[in-house]
C-alpha cells in the first residue's frame, strides 16, 4: 500500500553537519569509473611541482578565498557560487598538489552551496542547478581526496539537492551529474576496499555517507552497480567503528539502509550484519534518544521488517524498547512524529509482527495526540495516518472512543487539504477509508464528505498514478460502492478515468495488483457500474496477463480472479476466448494450492465454480478435479466457516448438482459436514442467506440427496427464522423461499408446524411486493403456489396470481423455462376454478393460457416434464398436440390388487390400466364403457403426502379428465389396506355403475369423505 513516501522526510532523517577538515596525505589518484561527462581529472604533476612531502596547508593562499564567507541572502548570492574565478581555482589547486592534494577546498565549495540552500530552507531549483552544472563539469574527485573531503563533498551535494533528477531533465545536467556522482563513488570504494589501515574513516563520515546515499535513492537517482557496490564496501567499516556511534548516527544510519534496502538495495549477508550489529547499540544508548531518534528508529525497524529482514529476538527487543521510550516522551512529539510512529507500528503488525507487550499501549497513548495536533499535520501525514489506523483495525485494533475521536479529527482535514496531496496520498487515503468501512467503520458524513472531496482528484491526477495507485483505487472505489457509497457521477467519472490507464500499465501490473483490478472490476459491476467498451478493454487486458502470469498467483489472488470472472460473466460478460483461456490457466493451480486456502477462498471459489458451470462453462476433467480438491477442503475446515461463507457453499453445491455434477461420496460428506453448522449458526444468517439455504437444500433433494436427519433438522432450523425476518425479505428471497418449500415437500419433507407458518407468512408477502417481482421470480411463484394445491385458499391464489400473471403475458426477459412453468401455473388454477362449483369462472385466465402457450408454438423441447406440460395445455386449449409426450408407467401393488378384485367381482366389466388419454399422463384404471377413471391416489398426490390435502398436479389431472369428459373416482390409498374395505369400494363403484348416466358434477359414495365443491367422486 505504502512506498517511500509513507515514510520519514528529510525533515526527520538529518545527517550530522559537515566538519572542518584535517591535513591528510592522499593517496596516489585513480580515474573515476562509469564517466558520463568531460570531468578533468589530472596526471601526476610535472617535477616543477612542489615536492612530494609538500602539501597544501590551511594558511596558505587558495582558492576558498574566493568562497562567500559573509552570511548567505539567498535572492542575491547564488551567482556568487557560480563564478568561473572559483573552479579555475579548484582546478589549479588540484592539479598543483596533485595525488598529495586532500580535496579540502572541494569539501567547504560544496559545504558553501549546503549552507545556501539551509538558508533558503529549500534544495536548489531546476534553473539553479542547471547553472551550477557548467562549472562542475570540471570538479574533479580523485582517489587521493581524504575521506572528510569526499564525506563532505557527498553529503553536502545531497543536502542541497544538486544530484536531484528534475524533471524534464537537461541531457548535459544529467550526464555531469552522473560523471560527479561517480568520481565520488569510485573514490569512495576505493577508500573503503583499501588493503592498508584506514585510520581515518570515521563513525560521523560513514553516517553521513550511508545518509547521503539513501537519499540519493529517495530522491530518484538510480542504483547503478557502483552505487551498490560502495553500499555494500561501506558495511563492513558500520560493523568495525559501532561502538563510536552516537545516537544520532544510529538513528541515521538505520533510516539509510531501511530506505536503501526499500528502494532496490539487495538484502546482502554484509547488510544483514550491519543491520544486526547496530541494534543491540539502540538499547545501550536508549537513555540519550531523543523523540526524533526514537521516530526514525521505529520507522527504520518497520521498513526492513517489510523487506524481509527477519524479525529476531534482537529486533523484537528493539521495538519493545523504543516502545517504551515512546510511552515515556509521548508529550514531545511533534505531529510529523506521530504520524510516523503510527505508520511504523501499523506496518509492523501488518508484517505479522506480534502485538507485543506495550503494543497497543503505546497506540492508545499516542492517538489522543493525533485530535490535539490536527491542524499540524502536512498533507503526507495525514494520508499516513489513516492508511495507519485502516491497517491497525485490519489486523485486529479494537475501534476505541480514542480511536474514533482521532479518526473525526482527520477525515475534516483530507477535505481542508484536498488540493495538496499528491498522486500517491490520494491513492493511500481512498484505499484507507475503503479499508475501515470494510472493517466495520460507519459511513459517517464527515468519511462521505472526504470520499467525495478526493475523487475529482482522481481524475485530475490520473496521468501520475503508477500501477498499484490504479489497482489500489479501483479496489478503493470497488469496496466503497459495496458497502453503500453513493456511485455518484464523481465516483464514475473517477473510474472511468482509470480504465485506459489499466491497459496502459499493464505491463506494470504484479499478480496482486492484477487480482485486485479483477476483484474491483466485478465489485463494480455488481454495484450498477456500466460495462463500458473500456471496461472491456481493460478486463482483456488483465486476463492476457493471467495467462501470462498464472504461475505466480498465491491462494489468495487465485481465488479473487476465478470469484471475479464468474461475478462478471454472472453479470453479462461475454465470455470470450481470453476469458476461458485465463479460466483454463487458473484450474490447475486450485488443485495445486488447495492446502494453503482458508475457508473463505474454499467458499468462494466454490461459488465461482458453480456459477460458472450455471452460465455454461463445460464441466472438464480440470474442472472436476478442482471441485473435488475443494470438496475436501470442506471437510477438513468445516469448523472455521462464517455463517455466509456456509450459506454460500451449500448454495454452491446445490448449483452445481443441479449443473450435472455427479453426487459423489464427496460432495456428500461435504453437505453432511455442513448441515450441523447451519443449526449452530442459525442466529446469524441474514434473510438471503436463509433463502439461499433452503433454496440449496431443496435442490439438492430434487436431485437426489437423501433427506437425512441432518438436513432435515437444517431445515426446521432455518423454518424458524422466516416468520422473524419476514419484512426483511426481498422479492427474490420470497419466490426461492416458496419454490424451496414446494420442492421439499414434494420430495417428502413432513408438512411441520414450523413449514405451516413459514408458508402463511411468505404467502401476504407475494400480494405486498407483487409489484416488485421480475420475470423468473413470478414463474417460479406462479409454479409454487400451483404445486401447493389445496393448501392454499382459493381466493388467495387467484387474487394474487392474476396480479402476477400480467406482468410476464408479453414480457420479453422470460425464457422458454419460464414460460413453461407459468403456463403450468395457470393451468392449475384454471382446473381449481374448474372443479369449485361455487368459484366464478374466469374467462380471461384462459386466454392468458393461450398467450403463453402461443410462444411456445415453434419449440420442441427434449425435456419429457416440459413436454407433459405442452401436452396438457393442447388438451385444455383443444389445440393438436406438437410432441408425441412420453409418460412411464407404474403398476403399484395396491393398484393391481384392486383392479384383480374389481375384476374378479365385475368379469364382464371391461378395464384398462395405465392408459394415456388424449395426450394426458395414464390414468390407474379407465372403464371406458363408462367413461370412468378410477385414480389410486398415493402419497404423491398429496401436499406433504398427507391424503387429505391434493397438491397442483392432482387437480390438474382430475379437471383435465373431466373437461374430456371423464367421470374421475380418487381412492386414497390409506383407505385400502384391508380386503374388507377394498369390498367395500368395490360394492360402491358397483352402485355407481349401475345409476345412469348423469351429468358429472359433485358425487358422494362415503358420507363426509366428499370433498362436495369438487366436481370429482372422492370416496
Amino acid at each position: 500500500m505504502d512506498r517511500s513516501s509513507a515514510g520519514i522526510s528529510g525533515k526527520y532523517a538529518r545527517s550530522d553537519n559537515a566538519y572542518n577538515q584535517p591535513n591528510d596525505h592522499a593517496a596516489s589518484s585513480r580515474r573515476g569509473r562509469y564517466r558520463h561527462a568531460t570531468v578533468r581529472q589530472w596526471d601526476p604533476p610535472p617535477r616543477t611541482a612542489p615536492g612530494r612531502n609538500e602539501f597544501y596547508q590551511s594558511s596558505a593562499p587558495c582558492p576558498s578565498q574566493y568562497l562567500p564567507r559573509r552570511s548567505v541572502n539567498p535572492a542575491q548570492d547564488f551567482n556568487a557560487f557560480t563564478q568561473q574565478e572559483i573552479m579555475d581555482g579548484l582546478v589549479s589547486k588540484s592539479y598543483r598538489f596533485g595525488h598529495r592534494y586532500d580535496g579540502r577546498d572541494h569539501g567547504l565549495y560544496a559545504n558553501s552551496i549546503k549552507k545556501y540552500t539551509s538558508a533558503a530552507k529549500r534544495p536548489l531549483n531546476r534553473v539553479e542547478q542547471s547553472q551550477l552544472m557548467r562549472l562542475l563539469q570540471n570538479f574533479t574527485v580523485t582517489r587521493c581526496w581524504n575521506w572528510r573531503s569526499l564525506t563532505t563533498t557527498m553529503h553536502s551535494f545531497t543536502s542541497a539537492g544538486v544530484f536531484t533528477p528534475h524533471k524534464p531533465m537537461d541531457q548535459r545536467v544529467k550526464r555531469t551529474q552522473a560523471a560527479v556522482l561517480s568520481t565520488l563513488l569510485d573514490a569512495i570504494i576505493f577508500k573503503c576496499n583499501r588493503k592498508a589501515k584506514a585510520w581515518d574513516i570515521d563513525a560521523r563520515g560513514i553516517a553521513n555517507l550511508l545518509w547521503a546515499m539513501a537519499k540519493l535513492v529517495d530522491n530518484g537517482q538510480e542504483q547503478t552497480p557502483e552505487f551498490q557496490e560502495a553500499v555494500v564496501a561501506l558495511m563492513p567499516h558500520v560493523n568495525a567503528n559501532k561502538d563510536q556511534f552516537i545516537p544520532q548516527q544510529i538513528a541515521n544510519l538505520l533510516w539509510a539502509m531501511a530506505k536503501l534496502v526499500n528502494n532496490g538495495q539487495e538484502r546482502t549477508p554484509e547488510i544483514n550484519e550491519t543491520v544486526a550489529a547496530l541494534l543491540p547499540h539502540v538499547n545501550e544508548q536508549k537513555d540519550q534518544l531523543i523523540p526524533q531518534h526514537i521516530t526514525i528508529l521505529l520507522w527504520a525497524m518497520a521498513k526492513l521488517v517489510d523487506n524481509g529482514q527477519e524479525r529476531t529476538p534482537g529486533l523484537n527487543e528493539t521495538v519493545a524498547t523504543l516502545l517504551h521510550l515512546v510511552n515515556a516522551q509521548k508529550d514531545q512529539f511533534n505531529a510529523q512524529g506521530i504520524a510516523n510512529l503510527l505508520w511504523a507500528m501499523a506496518k509492523l503488525v501488518d508484517n505479522e509482527q506480534e502485538w507485543i507487550t506495550g503494543f497497543k499501549g503505546t497506540v492508545a497513548v499516542l492517538l489522543p495526540h493525533v485530535n490535539a495536533q490536527k491542524d499540524q499535520f502536512i498533507p503526507q501525514a495525514i494520508a499516513n495516518l489513516l492508511w495507519a489506523m485502516a491497517k491497525l483495525v485490519d489486523n485486529g485494533q479494537e475501534q476505541t472512543t480514542e480511536f474514533e475521536e482521532a479518526m473525526a479529527a482527520l477525515l475534516p482535514q483530507v477535505n481542508t487539504q484536498k488540493a495538496n496531496f499528491k498522486p500517491q496520498e490520494i491513492t493511500n487515503l481512498l484505499w484507507a477509508m475503503a479499508k475501515l468501512v470494510d472493517s466495520g467503520q460507519e459511513q459517517t458524513t464527515e468519511l462521505k464528505e472526504a470520499v467525495a472531496a478526493l475523487l475529482p482528484h482522481v481524475n485530475a491526477q490520473k496521468d501520475q498514478f503508477n500501477a498499484q495507485d490504479i489497482a489500489n483505487q479501483l479496489w478503493a472505489m470497488a469496496k466503497l460502492a459495496n458497502e453503500g457509497q453513493e456511485q455518484t457521477p464523481e465516483l464514475k467519472e473517477a473510474v472511468a478515468s482509470l480504465f485506459p490507464h489499466v491497459n496502459a500499465q499493464k505491463g506494470q501490473f504484479i499478480p496482486q495488483h492484477i487480482a485486485n483490478l479483477l476483484w474491483a472490476m466485478a465489485k463494480l459491476v455488481d454495484n450498477g457500474q456500466e460495462q463500458t467498451p473500456r471496461l472491456k478493454e481493460a478486463v482483456a487486458a488483465l486476463l492476457l496477463l493471467v495467462n501470462i502470469q498464472k504461475n505466480q498467483f498465491k491462494a489468495q489472488g487465485t481465488a479473487n480472479l476465478l470469484w471475479a470472472m464468474a461475478k462478471l460473466v454472472d453479470n453479462g460478460l461475454e465470455r470470450t476466448p481470453g476469458l476461458n483461456e485465463a479460466l483454463a490457466a487458473l484450474l490447475p493451480h486450485v488443485k495445486a494450492l488447495k492446502d494453503q486456502f482458508i475457508p473463505q477462498h474454499i467458499a468462494n471459489l466454490l461459488w465461482a465454480m458453480a456459477k460458472l458451470a450455471d452460465k455454461g462453462q463445460k464441466q472438464t476433467p480440470r474442472f472436476t478435479e478442482a471441485v473435488a480438491a475443494l470438496l475436501t477442503c470442506v471437510n477438513a475446515q468445516k469448523a472455521n466457516f462464517k455463517p455466509q461463507e456456509i450459506a454460500n457453499l451449500l448454495w454452491a453445491m446445490a448449483k452445481l448438482v443441479d449443473n450435472g455434477q455427479e453426487l459423489t461420496p464427496l460432495l456428500k460428506e461435504a453437505v453432511a459436514a455442513l448441515l450441523p453448522l447451519v443449526n449452530t449458526a442459525k442466529a446469524n444468517f441474514n434473510p438471503q442467506e436463509i433463502a439461499n439455504l433452503l433454496w440449496a437444500m431443496a435442490k439438492l433433494v430434487d436431485n437426489g440427496q437423501e433427506l437425512t436427519p441432518g438436513l432435515k433438522e437444517a431445515v426446521a432450523a432455518l423454518l424458524s427464522l422466516v416468520n422473524a425476518q419476514k419484512d426483511q425479505f426481498m422479492p427474490q428471497h420470497i419466490a426461492n423461499l416458496l419454490w424451496a418449500m414446494v420442492k421439499l415437500m414434494d420430495n417428502g419433507q413432513e408438512r411441520t408446524p414450523e413449514l405451516k407458518e413459514a408458508v402463511a407468512v411468505l404467502l401476504p408477502l407475494v400480494n405486498a411486493q407483487k409489484a416488485n417481482f421480475k420475470p423468473k421470480e413470478i414463474a417460479n411463484l406462479l409454479w409454487a403456489m400451483a404445486k401447493l394445491g389445496e393448501l392454499v385458499e382459493l381466493n388467495v391464489v387467484t387474487s394474487t396470481s392474476e396480479s402476477l400473471i400480467y406482468k410476464i403475458i408479453d414480457n420479453p426477459q422470460l425464457s422458454q423455462k419460464g414460460i413453461l412453468m407459468s403456463l403450468w401455473g395457470v393451468m392449475v388454477l384454471c382446473a381449481r376454478l374448474a372443479l369449485d362449483s361455487n368459484a366464478n369462472k374466469n374467462n380471461l385466465l384462459e386466454k392468458h393460457m393461450d398467450d403463453l402457450f402461443t410462444r411456445l408454438e415453434n419449440t420442441s423441447p427434449d425435456n419429457e416434464e416440459d413436454q407433459h406440460i405442452i401436452s396438457m395445455a393442447t388438451s385444455w386449449l383443444g389445440r393438436t398436440c406438437p410432441v408425441i409426450p412420453h409418460y412411464q408407467t407404474n403398476n403399484s401393488k395396491t393398484q393391481t390388487d384392486f383392479r384383480d378384485q374389481l375384476q374378479s367381482c365385475l368379469p364382464s366389466l371391461n378395464i384398462e390400466e395405465e392408459k394415456s388419454l388424449n395426450s394426458l399422463p395414464p390414468v390407474d384404471l379407465l372403464l371406458p364403457d363408462h367413461n370412468m377413471v378410477i385414480e389410486i391416489q398415493g402419497p404423491s398426490h398429496y401436499v406433504s403426502g398427507d391424503f387429505n390435502t391434493r397438491n397442483g398436479s392432482t387437480l390438474l389431472k382430475i379437471a383435465l379428465l373431466q373437461k374430456a369428459g371423464f367421470e374421475v373416482i380418487e381412492i386414497p390409498v390409506n383407505q385400502l389396506r384391508s380386503r374388507d374395505s377394498i369390498k367395500l369400494y368395490i360394492d360402491q363403484i358397483k352402485t355407481r355403475i349401475n345409476i345412469p348416466p348423469q351429468d358429472h358434477g359433485s358425487v358422494s359414495l362415503k358420507s363426509g369423505s366428499a370433498d362436495e365443491k369438487y366436481g370429482t367422486a372422492y370416496i
